[in-house]
């Protein structure tokens, strides 16, 4: 069994190289496996005296230890794990900015393409993670969630309130009264023009909060999270431009095919109406030969649809300039090969990525949660101190003015404050079995995701070795369809055979040239799949390859399909196209 220690994710990050090792030297992330797990595997117990094999007991798997102790019960995203997303484009890249963001065209002129631009694999990664807009709003997540961090630490800081509710205030009027007693009539007359000023500063510390400590827990994990979805989010982009670039250079391959095939058509027409006014042939050649013609123009005239939309797409996902178009610098051409195994890969999937990370958040967010909710009815204590000052200024008569009156104020208290929920009607209890039951959801939303991500492995592990095998019976079915056409056109100008026969050849050629395009297309794009869904860089790259010009001798062997077979790398084989 081959294993990751606890932490690979963080120690042996380092050993994973951005270019591809040659296989003699290449490591796969996580070290060799020990000793034991190699040379020593599980088997069952020795069969008891008389017992066959088939009597013996069943092997016991060894039980596979838990998540949190592996990954810790909160883990931390670590950018380490992959190379840092580019921030800033080549200075001969500059001009394919991305637009602002807010920008949108209203002529004709700011959507018409005027720019065909050649870009290189290496380049549209460039782009893609400086000018996408979706990495973007990751990286603005990632700030939000830095920032509620921020404001949930702050609860742990005292409180500062000033209050200035007269400030200042004046109080002016007249009162006038007027009363008949036994003694006579009374009069008064009261006049007030007073001036005041008053402020208050509170300052509140809470003292005791059960709810504090998992809301600032709950804000961390949701930190963690938003990184480690930006990490998520720059895998995936990776993985999506390098498929983009692959599409559109098999749209390329499609083109290229498409044009060669309508040309070998023309010429195959050409002859047949020659030969059909020598008198040597059939009306039948001449409609078969121009039935071909029509297939192959069809053919052409998809590929180049094919064309502009992966071209479109590719600028849509690295949001060029409106009049920008990019075109495939680099021919279609195997990259490299896979060099770890697939055990390797598994583990290094579970190593390296982030989405289980973020199964193991969720439990710890809903359990934090799940305290906060149950704090709601425990006792909250405060202590809060209040400081007041006023002055005032003015007079106040009756009938008889007095002095002007001059006065201040300073008032100051300190206390406690207590607040305790005796009973809520069991809502807080409620609310905390919600979120214990969301932390039990989110344990089985974890095996879920571990048993998806070693399925995505194993898929485009197999699926990586059937295109490797595709690009070779494809390599000789194509090196064989162009000698077979060759013979075909020779026998026809020699007169030995009809135009039929040269049709057919030429539809097997084409038709294995566009499976021999895709076979490469699909091997490259399992390829990135590999990288993206493992988080290892292991490729070798492929050396370049001189297609000889001899064909191949025929030992006359037959191989059969389901036989095991040696599995070559894909880069061994190589047809260059005819020119």
């Amino acid at each position: 069994m081959v294993g990751l220690p606890a932490g690979a994710s963080v120690a042996h990050a380092e050993s994973r190289s951005l270019t591809a090792a040659p296989p003699e030297t290449a490591i796969a992330a996580g070290g060799s496996p020990p000793e034991s797990a190699t040379e020593a595997p599980l088997a069952a117990d020795p069969a008891p005296s008389g017992a066959t094999v088939d009597q013996a007991l069943p092997v016991q798997p060894e039980p596979l230890p838990l998540a949190p102790e592996v990954k810790g019960p909160r883990p931390k995203s670590d950018p380490s794990v992959l190379p840092p997303a580019a921030t800033k484009l080549d200075p001969h890249l500059q001009p394919l900015s991305a637009p602002a963001s807010l920008g949108l065209p209203i002529k004709t002129d700011q959507v018409r393409i005027n720019e065909l631009r050649p870009l290189g694999l290496g380049e549209v990664e460039q782009l893609a993670e400086v000018n996408n807009p979706n990495l973007k709003a990751l990286a603005s997540q990632v700030e939000q969630a830095q920032s509620n961090l921020r404001a949930q630490i702050a609860l742990w800081y005292p409180n500062l309130n000033l209050n200035a509710g007269s400030f200042p205030s004046y109080t002016g009027g007249q009162q006038y009264s007027s009363s008949i007693t036994g003694t006579g009539q009374e009069q008064g007359n009261t006049i007030t023009s007073i001036w005041n000023m008053e402020a208050s500063l509170q300052a509140t510390w809470s003292l005791i909060n059960p709810t504090r400590v998992p809301q600032i827990a709950a804000a961390r994990d949701q930190f963690e999270q938003a990184k480690n979805q930006y990490l998520i989010g720059l895998r995936d982009l990776r993985l999506q431009a390098a498929q983009a670039y692959f599409d559109l250079q098999e749209s390329d391959e499609q083109v290229r095919i498409g044009q060669e095939s309508v040309r070998a058509s023309v010429v195959s027409l050409r002859d047949a109406r020659a030969r059909f006014q020598a008198g040597v042939a059939t009306k039948l050649e001449v409609l078969e030969a121009e039935t071909q013609l029509a297939r192959d123009q069809q053919l052409l005239t998809s590929s180049l649809a094919a064309q502009s939309i992966a071209r479109r797409t590719l600028a849509a996902l690295l949001d060029l300039p409106q009049t920008v178009t990019p075109t495939a610098k680099d021919p279609a051409r195997v990259l490299g090969t896979w060099l770890p195994s697939l055990q390797e890969s598994i583990i290094a999937a579970y190593a390296f990525r982030e989405e289980l990370d973020q199964a193991l958040l969720d439990i710890s967010i809903a359990n934090s949660r799940a305290n906060a909710q149950l704090g709601e009815v425990q006792p909250f204590l405060n202590i809060v101190n209040t400081l007041r000052a006023g002055r005032s200024r003015g007079y106040e008569f009756v009938q008889v003015p007095i002095p002007s009156e001059i006065g201040w104020n300073v008032d100051n208290s300190i206390g406690l404050n207590l607040s305790w929920n005796l009973f809520d009607g069991g809502r807080a209890r409620a609310l905390y079995r919600q979120q214990k039951q969301v932390a039990e959801e989110n344990r089985f939303r974890f095996a879920e995701q571990r048993d998806s991500i070693r399925q995505e492995v194993e898929v485009s592990f197999y699926e990586l070795q059937k295109n490797n095998r595709n690009i070779l019976t494809t390599t000789r079915e194509v090196i064989s369809a162009r000698e077979a056409l060759r013979l075909a056109r020779l026998r026809f100008q020699a007169g030995v055979t009809t135009q039929r026969e040269v049709v057919d050849n030429q539809r097997d050629l084409t038709n294995a040239e566009v499976r021999y395009a895709t076979a490469i297309s699909d091997y490259n794009r399992r390829l990135a799949e590999m990288r993206r869904r493992t988080g290892l860089d292991q490729i070798a790259l492929c050396k370049p390859q001189v297609l000889p010009a001899e064909k191949p001798t025929n030992t006359g062997e037959i191989v059969v399909p389901v036989e095991p077979q040696p599995l070559e790398p894909g880069c061994a084989f190589n047809v260059n196209p005819v020119n």
